[in-house]
């Protein structure tokens, strides 16, 4: 079976509470990732994604300049442990209605897992 640890992203992106969402949007766009951890006081509080940007801000016609992460960021921050089996990351994206999950070792974020990560092993069939 296909383990977390094995299609996760290491080293996530942060940026700090209080970014603007267009300096969050440039670091993913920069980054070619499609989302960020905010951190706040050395401590992810939250998680923005692309989605949280069209549908926060864009598709609800507020100027994304002045709109900080943390207004609408996703909080608290879904986790997994890396040794856990990629259908539970699935199972658990599917429960919180989420498409992105924070990867955990020891109670620390070591990495994200996205849905788009989970169809690697189909698109190369390891399942």
């Amino acid at each position: 079976m296909v383990k977390v640890m094995q299609l996760m992203k290491r080293d996530p992106v942060c940026v700090q509470a209080g970014t603007s969402v267009v300096d969050a949007a440039k670091v993913m766009r920069e980054r070619n990732i499609g989302s960020v951890f905010v951190r706040q006081d050395h401590r992810i509080v939250g998680i923005v994604t692309e989605p949280d940007i069209v549908r926060k801000v864009v598709g609800a016609d507020r100027g994304p300049y002045f709109i900080p992460v943390d207004d609408i960021m996703s909080s608290p921050v879904v986790g997994i442990d890396e040794h856990r089996p990629i259908t539970e990351a699935a199972d658990l994206m599917e429960q919180h209605h989420t498409r992105h999950l924070a990867v955990l070792k020891g109670g620390t974020i070591v990495g994200i897992v996205s849905v788009r990560d989970l169809l690697h092993p189909v698109s190369i069939d390891e399942f």
